[in-house]
């Protein structure tokens, strides 16, 4: 019998094949109280098992196949520091010394109280690493236990062949998707020897490890499905559709047939977008655009190359701080990695963005902030400015990969002039400590994140004192319209074509390019393509967004004609009512060609 599983869309696309489960794997435990002379010995039971999977998954790293996307060793890196974190290993050792707790319910009553610390922070790729602590720690929990770790895939069952079998080409090869509960990195290269057409999962979100997988894979995914692997039988014939997300169990011959069309098209249009990626992103008439890519791992450059981006937009460099405790990255390994992200550029510009984090995130520092909003606390440069020490470390790093290629440095969440100058100061004074020792290190331009309410509305200071500006759409919405874009309460009044959200993009673009200035988007609003012709009728010559997104928001552009957008998107303005805003008039154009 045919029915639907709706979760969130991920990575686009159809794909058509059998069910190959992996079930939840959840380890019963057991809660019990423990004899004094008992600690040392479930101490040690803990320890052991933490050093099993240790060397697990350094064995899975070595044994890495050479085509395992570099996500999947980024991520088991996240899975190893995971195993080190401090707070796991005393908060263990706490529960079993101070309360007598068995060795199992002590792991999981920290697990808890860490995840809690998860679920409250603001920024969503680091909320959602709260699945890889708990596959961690159920990874432990199974050899304490003697369970073995899943090792491979089960194998589908020999079946009749049925109308759907019928209709594909070759019955003896037939596509296969993944269906689970949940799915950790190490999960993933234990699966990269078969081949999958698609991933569906239980939980998990848009930034979530799987999602980042599926799409660096660019395979279709739906993530967040709920109860989808206790619904889908092993052997199953599944539809994924990637685009709506929702998954089609059993379907009939007829939806088979469709979803199959829709399959073949959808590889159609993917040839024919690949031939755009040496075309000129040039529009109608004659205005050049900057197509660039978002990144989080030094690796994803060869993405962005591959995907026809003409430089970096924006590298999230939150994912070198995650999950290290009170071990940070140091100046060394920093380098090493904003270095191999100029690298894979190859030549073409990289910019940087400053530590975006806040006391909500999972770094085990003496200051903590107790505020009840953390999305309004000590976050992103306020965080860096109240740790000098850290800041000019996490600045002379990226100075010194400047050394190696054209690279900009960007700071977030700036909203006044004492910021600005605070930041600047530690930007030249760590250029100083660089000549001190006499390092060798390269000119940056320096750019600002437009992220606030209130730093659109002064952007002239801010021209004043950068070389460019990136408006972040995502923050500048929740701040604008007071919603917390975390909230599925509220998630219906995130608006991004909200009249207020448009009247302070219209003013920083204009703006910008009447003093002379690059501005660029690097929210999501970049990479919709529902908002490309509004973008580009404001005055936007700049889009940074993910590498997939790119070759589909090109074609928009080769089809555009900014002179007639440029009046649509006034009438726009003012049916909005924003009063005192234009576009970005044709005077002010860096780059008509």
């Amino acid at each position: 019998m045919t029915f639907s599983v709706h979760g969130l869309a991920v990575a686009r696309g159809i794909a058509i094949g059998r069910a190959v489960l992996v079930g939840s794997s959840r380890v019963d435990v057991a809660h019990y109280f423990i004899e004094a002379h008992q600690v040392p010995s479930e101490i040690e039971r803990v320890r052991s098992g933490r050093n099993a999977v240790m060397q697990e998954l350094s064995r899975l790293q070595a044994d890495m196949p050479p085509d395992a996307p570099p996500e999947l060793g980024a991520l088991l890196d996240v899975h190893i520091m995971l195993l080190q974190d401090e707070m796991l290993v005393s908060g263990v050792k706490h529960w079993i010394t101070e309360r007598l707790y068995n060795a199992e319910w002590a792991l999981t009553t920290q697990l808890e109280l860490i995840a809690r610390q998860f679920d409250e922070m603001e920024d969503d790729y680091l909320r959602e690493r709260k699945a890889d602590l708990e596959q961690v720690v159920e990874r432990i929990l199974r050899h304490m236990k003697g369970v073995p770790n899943p090792v491979a895939p089960p194998v589908p069952s020999p079946r009749r062949k049925t109308q759907q079998d019928l209709l594909l080409d070759d019955t003896e090869d037939v596509p296969l998707v993944l269906v689970a509960h949940d799915l950790s990195p190490a999960d993933m290269l234990q699966f990269k020897k078969s081949v999958f057409a698609g991933f569906v999962t239980d939980v998990g979100g848009k930034t979530s490890h799987t999602a980042i997988v599926a799409r660096s894979m660019d395979i279709p995914a739906v993530v967040g499905a709920r109860a989808a692997s206790q619904l889908v039988r092993q052997d199953d014939w599944v539809i994924i559709d990637g685009d709506a997300g929702v998954i089609i169990v059993d379907p009939s011959a007829i939806i088979l047939a469709e979803y199959g069309f829709r399959q073949r098209q959808i590889e159609l249009e993917r040839e024919r977008l690949s031939r755009l990626r040496h075309t000129p992103c040039v529009t109608i008439d004659g205005e050049k655009i900057e197509l660039l890519a978002n990144i989080e791992l030094p690796a994803d450059g060869a993405g962005a190359i591959a995907a026809g981006a003409v430089g970096v937009g924006l590298f999230r460099t939150e994912f070198l701080f995650m999950g290290r405790s009170g071990k940070l990255p140091d100046e060394e390994e920093q380098y090493l990695a904003y270095r191999e992200a100029v690298d894979a550029m190859q030549g073409l510009p990289v910019t940087i963005r400053t530590l975006d984090i806040g006391a909500d995130k999972p770094l085990d520092r003496a200051r903590k902030d107790d505020s009840l909003n953390p999305a309004l606390g000590l976050r992103a440069i306020r965080w860096s400015l109240a740790d000098p020490a850290m800041f000019r470390t996490q600045v002379r790093a990226v100075l010194r990969a400047a050394a190696h290629g054209r690279v900009s440095m960007m700071f977030p969440m700036l909203v006044n002039a004492e910021e600005i100058r605070q930041t600047l100061a530690h930007v030249r004074l760590a250029q100083t400590e660089l000549d001190d020792r006499g390092a060798v290190y390269g000119a940056v331009r320096l750019g600002a994140m437009i992220e606030v309410p209130a730093a659109a509305l002064t952007v002239r200071m801010f021209l004043r004192h950068f070389d460019f500006l990136s408006i972040g759409t995502n923050d500048l919405i929740q701040y604008t319209l007071a919603i917390d874009r975390a909230d599925e309460a509220v998630a219906d009044l995130y608006d991004p074509m909200h009249p207020a959200v448009l009247c302070l993009i219209a003013g920083v673009i204009a703006e910008s390019r009447a003093q002379g200035k690059s501005v660029s988007v690097c929210g999501e609003m970049a990479g919709d393509l529902g908002l490309t012709r509004l973008l580009l009728g404001l005055g936007l010559r700049t889009f940074s967004m993910h590498p997939a997104q790119i070759l589909a928001v090109k074609q928009e552009v080769l089809r555009a004609d900014t002179r007639k957008l440029r009046l649509w998107a006034q009438q726009v303005l003012e049916g909005g009512e924003c009063a005192g805003f234009r576009v970005a008039q044709p005077s002010d154009s860096l780059y008509k060609i």
